[in-house]
């Protein structure tokens, strides 16, 4: 039974209908994930969900007593207290309607703020912006929602805050209706897809990568179909203004039809374009572009960075990770030297020249509008050494004309930081250092933006917590891992995990006077294999190979459009089996890897 529903609603804003005649049901127990270009109304649903505004036309159904709980894209000015005090607070209203309650509410406070790791007794104001998003998670988890509503959640969190939610949600039993541009955090979630494009809502019973795979197919029917219209309305076009022959009784029928095609194509809404980015590349660097040795930055006597050293060569691409506050900005500062570090040596190599993304948007001016932000003032500015009128160099970032003269503090978080982008590609550059641009992008700029920097010849320093960019940009990742001590490791972060330290905190109890030191167990790969093993050995090869054959199957199904119009039932069944598949995939090879070592071993 749907714990929400919208019927027919429609909104805009004075502009094309945000909304236009949509509807949507949520069933309790689902995980939505809610995607759509940037400004394409997906906070616009979030508030009209939680009642904050009215459609226009149209109903919306709550389950009567429904609770939500919501986390929004920005971080409230003015809460203070310490952090049991935030979480608890808002709480005043069930407990007026629901005295009985109050008894569970501090120990349900208590036991969300150890899940989420989270100091009680420290003062809110002081935490970063990653860790007061966790507070407000937290805080919202607490009113015992029934439907949680999450705007970009992962924004600001580090990459062990965003696996801790990630964790803590995939066993909430409630409703989940979330944002987020998180490639790996959605397709962990998400059991549905709901897509805004252009007023329409579309939905999906897949995962993100199906619902990709799908909605690549439908953008390239829904091309043909455009083009074979228009292909259609110019014939008819052609024939009608033969005159006198279109105006016969008998050709009426063929002119009304024209008439109607005329109303369907100019009612047509066209796709957002791309956003069409292009780094400017200074001459290459010498083959030296940074070299650090054991260098060491302190702040009030405590080592951020310590005793750091590590050489960049040309063409190197550099992710750095770790927690929030941990000195991540101080480090691109100091390596930049824009900081002098207290110890050791940094030096530039030769003809390096650096452009800089900044993640606090401190380059942007909030007063001032956002031509004069790429302009220093006036309309044009110099690209290549040629003059060019910004309002067409703005275009190609997707801003509309009355944005341009608008002041920057209109701007959404993801229109800011193509902003900055649009500065930043202005320059040339063979260096180009970015501390968490992926913010607040949507997917489709994302994935732009990691494409160009794949394709960019110079180096890239990067800062991020989006682990699929880290995998498929940076060559290695500088990893802080406490003290002040940062490592180097090859590849991405998938390839980190493979490669950290075991977690060597939790070490073995000593043995007491009443515990006797177990004997330690033989190696099972030190086995030998038995008859029946060796049997099983034999036909796991075939047995993978039927179940990769199901799966590609079941997957290519899956990624038609015309799939998604089947029965509910079928759909869900589907998706099941495919899990099942992965599932199942997954033992054989662990199984097939542990006989052919204990085979290996025993010969």
């Amino acid at each position: 039974m749907a714990i929400l529903s919208l019927q027919n609603i429609s909104v805009a804003f004075g502009g094309p209908l945000i909304l236009d005649n949509v509807n949507l049901q949520i069933e309790q127990g689902e995980r939505i994930c809610l995607v759509g270009r940037n400004g394409a109304g997906k906070s616009t649903l979030i508030n009209l969900i939680n009642n904050k505004i009215k459609p226009d036309s149209g109903d919306i159904f709550r389950k009567p007593g429904l609770r939500m709980g919501t986390l929004s894209q920005e971080v409230p000015q003015h809460l203070n207290g310490k952090i049991i005090e935030v979480v608890s607070s808002g709480l005043e209203s069930i407990l007026s309607k629901d005295l009985q309650g109050a008894w569970e509410i501090q120990p349900r406070v208590e036991k969300i703020i150890t899940r989420l790791n989270l100091p009680p007794d420290a003062e809110f104001q002081t935490l970063s912006a990653g860790m007061k998003r966790r507070v407000l998670l937290a805080k919202a988890l607490a009113e015992g929602p029934d439907l949680l509503l999450l705007d970009e959640p992962t924004n600001h969190m580090d990459i062990l805050s965003i696996e801790l939610m990630e964790n803590f949600l995939l066993q909430y039993r409630k409703a989940l209706l979330f944002v987020s541009h998180d490639r790996v955090f959605l397709e962990k979630l998400a059991t549905r897809i709901i897509e805004i494009d252009r007023g329409c809502l579309t939905s999906w019973a897949c995962g993100y990568n199906a619902y990709l795979a799908g909605k690549r197919a439908l953008i390239e029917s829904e091309e043909e179909h455009d083009r074979q219209f228009d292909k259609k309305i110019s014939k008819e076009e052609v024939w009608i203004r033969k005159g006198i022959k279109a105006r016969r009784t008998r050709d009426e029928g063929r002119v009304r039809t024209l008439m109607k095609m005329r109303e369907e194509k100019q009612a047509r809404r066209e796709q957002t374009g791309r956003v069409r980015m292009q780094a400017r590349e200074a001459d290459r660097s010498g083959k030296l572009v940074l070299e650090a040795k054991n260098v060491t930055y302190q702040y009030d006597d405590r080592p951020i960075i310590k005793a750091f050293s590590t050489t960049i060569l040309r063409g190197d691409k550099v992710g750095v990770m770790g927690p929030n506050g941990c000195g991540k900005t101080t480090l691109i500062q100091v390596l930049l030297k824009e900081l002098e570090p207290s110890e050791g040596h940094l030096r530039l190599g030769s003809r390096v020249e650096c452009a800089y993304f900044d993640q606090t948007r401190e380059q942007l001016d909030p007063e001032k509008t956002v031509i004069e932000n790429v302009t220093g003032g006036g309309d044009f500015l110099i690209i290549d050494g040629k003059s060019r009128h910004a309002v067409g160099y703005l275009k190609e970032f997707l801003f509309a004309p009355d944005q341009m003269r608008s002041p920057v503090k209109t701007l959404s978080g993801g229109e800011k930081n193509r902003l900055l982008l649009a500065r930043l590609f202005m320059k040339p550059s063979n260096l180009l250092v970015l501390d968490e641009p992926t913010n607040d992008l949507d997917a489709e700029t994302l994935e732009l933006l990691e494409e160009l920097l794949l394709n960019y010849q110079g180096n890239v320093l990067l800062v991020s917590h989006d682990r699929a960019f880290l995998n498929n940009l940076v060559t290695s990742i500088l990893v802080f891992e406490g003290n002040g001590r940062i490592t180097e490791y090859i590849g991405g972060y998938d390839d980190w995990l493979k490669q950290k330290p075991k977690d060597e905190k939790k070490s073995p109890a000593k043995p007491g006077k009443h515990h006797k030191k177990n004997p330690k167990p033989k190696p099972e790969s030190s086995k030998k294999l038995t008859y029946r093993e060796s049997r099983e050995l034999e036909t796991i090869p075939s047995l993978i190979e039927s179940l990769e054959q199901e799966h590609a199957a079941l997957f290519g199904r899956m990624s038609e459009p015309s799939f998604y119009k089947k029965e509910s039932t079928e759909i869900a069944g589907a998706k099941e089996r495919l899990g099942s598949i992965e599932i199942e995939l997954e033992k054989t090879y662990k199984r097939w890897e542990t006989l052919e070592a204990m085979k290996e071993n025993s010969s």
